[in-house]
C-alpha cells in the first residue's frame, strides 16, 4: 500500500482540525445504547489536542436523505460523547454556514465541537464541491478517523481531504495497517474464511480472494451452493441453484491460481430451523432429502484447524453455520477458538470483519484475541473485494 499521511505528519498546533468520525451508534428513546464506536474515536481526539489542535467533529447519523430530520440529529449522541471524552463538547446546530462559523470562532485550545449531521445536506452524499468547500472553510487541517465510511466518496470523507492538509486518525491508521498486513503485504501462507448465506452477495470478494490467498475456506449457506455445483445432493438446505455455474467458475479460477478451496466434508443436518432442534451428523454428500445442512461437522473443523496451523495470516468474513442458533454454532465457535489460540501464541496474524463475523466471534468469546477486528462493514467488504476506497485514496494522494 502506498504511504498514507497520519496525525504525526501534520502541523496541528493552534489549528482547527476538521475530524471525520463515526458516531453512527444505536439510539433508543434519545439515548445511546452502545457507545463502542464513540469510545474508539477518543484516542484520536486526545492525540489532536495533545498536538495543540482543536478538534471539530464531522459525522453522519442514519439516512436523512439530504434534509434535516430531528430523530437523526447528532445532538442525541452528545451526552455519550462527553462521557467518553470526560469533558464538555460544544454543538453547532448546522454543519456549515454562519452558525457553524460562529461555533468554531468561539473555540479555545482544549475545546471540542460537534457539527450537526452532515447528511442533512444533499451536497454531502453528492460530494458537491461547493458543500465540500463550505466544510473545509471551517478548519485548517483534515483528519479522517472513520474507515467505516471510507468507501463513500462524500464531501466529509473525500471532498474535504482534497482541499486541506489531510491525514488518518489513530483508528483509521490501525485499520489500514491491519488490512495491509492481511492482504497487501501478508506473511504467507494466507488463509481466508468466507461464510454467510449467499454466494451472490460475495461474488467480487471470492473472485478477488482466489487470486490473493493460498487457502479459501467456504462455509454457511455459501458452501451449500458450492456443494450443489459439484453435484452433491443437499436436500432442503439453503442454497442458490442459479449460482451453481458461477461457483464452478470460481473453483476453476482457484485451480488456475493455486488457491486451495476447502468445503465441508461432514455436516450437521436438521429438519427444523430452531434452537436445540433434533439433528444428526452425516458426510457432506449424504444429506437426507428432507433435511437441511445447518453447520459444518467435526471432521471439517479438524481440517480447518490444520489449515490455520499451517498459515501465517488469516482473514475472516462470515460464519461457518447457523451460529445464531444453538448448537449450530459449534463449528464457528471451534474454528474461532483455534484461530484465537494460534494468534495468542504469536503464530498467526488474524484479521476479521463484517457484522455477522464480529457477532460470531463475540459469541465464541474470542474477539479480543484476534489481531484486529474491523467493525467497518461495507468498507471492510469492499477492501476485501480489492476495490479502491475513496476516503483512503484521498489520504494517500494528499501532498500538502
Amino acid at each position: 500500500m502506498p504511504r498514507f499521511h497520519t496525525i504525526d505528519d501534520l502541523d496541528l498546533d493552534g489549528k482547527v482540525v476538521l475530524t471525520r468520525v463515526d458516531v453512527n451508534v444505536p439510539v433508543e428513546d434519545g439515548r445511546v445504547t452502545d457507545a463502542t464506536r464513540i469510545e474508539k474515536i477518543v484516542p484520536t481526539i486526545k492525540a489532536i489536542q495533545a498536538k495543540g489542535g482543536i478538534p471539530v467533529l464531522m459525522a453522519h447519523f442514519g439516512r436523512p436523505k439530504g434534509q434535516p430530520v430531528e430523530a437523526m440529529s447528532l445532538r442525541q449522541v452528545l451526552p455519550a460523547l462527553e462521557a467518553a471524552l470526560g469533558q464538555p463538547v460544544a454543538f453547532a446546530e448546522h454543519a456549515i454556514g454562519g452558525d457553524a462559523k460562529r461555533a468554531v470562532a468561539a473555540l479555545q485550545p482544549g475545546n471540542v465541537l460537534l457539527l450537526e449531521n452532515t447528511r442533512f445536506y444533499p451536497g454531502e452524499e453528492a460530494n458537491d464541491p461547493t458543500f465540500s468547500a463550505s466544510l473545509a472553510a471551517l478548519g485548517q487541517v483534515y483528519v479522517n478517523d472513520a474507515f467505516s465510511a471510507a468507501h463513500r466518496a462524500h464531501s466529509s470523507t473525500e471532498g474535504v481531504a482534497r482541499l486541506l492538509p489531510a491525514g488518518a486518525g489513530l483508528l483509521m491508521e490501525a485499520e489500514l495497517n491491519a488490512l495491509n498486513a492481511a492482504l497487501g503485504e501478508p506473511e504467507r501462507p494466507v488463509a481466508a474464511v468466507v461464510g454467510g448465506a449467499k454466494v451472490s452477495t460475495k461474488l467480487e470478494l471470492l473472485g478477488n480472494l482466489v487470486e490473493k490467498v493460498d487457502h479459501l475456506i467456504i462455509g454457511g449457506g455459501m458452501a451449500n451452493t458450492f456443494l450443489l455445483a459439484k453435484g452433491v445432493e443437499i436436500g432442503k438446505s439453503l442454497a442458490e441453484p442459479d449460482m451453481a455455474d458461477t461457483a464452478r467458475d470460481i473453483l476453476t479460477k482457484a485451480a488456475e491460481t493455486g488457491c486451495q478451496i476447502h468445503l465441508p466434508v461432514d455436516v450437521v443436518v436438521a429438519r427444523e430451523f430452531r434452537e436445540d432442534a433434533p439433528h444428526e451428523l452425516v458426510p457432506a454428500e449424504a444429506c437426507p432429502p428432507d433435511a437441511m445442512i445447518v453447520d459444518a461437522g467435526p471432521q471439517t473443523v479438524e481440517a480447518i484447524r490444520g489449515v490455520f496451523a499451517a498459515a501465517r495470516t488469516l482473514i475472516w468474513n462470515g460464519p461457518l453455520g447457523a451460529f445464531e442458533i444453538r448448537p449450530f454454532d459449534a463449528a464457528t465457535n471451534a474454528a474461532a477458538q483455534a484461530a484465537a489460540e494460534l494468534t495468542r501464541e504469536g503464530k498467526l496474524v488474524s484479521v476479521a470483519g463484517g457484522g455477522d463475523t464480529v457477532a460470531a466471534l463475540n459469541k465464541a468469546g474470542v474477539a479480543q484475541d484476534f489481531t484486529f477486528i474491523s467493525t467497518a462493514g461495507g468498507a471492510f467488504l469492499e477492501w476485501m473485494e480489492g476495490k479502491d476506497l475513496p476516503g483512503v485514496a484521498a489520504l494517500i494522494d494528499s501532498k500538502r
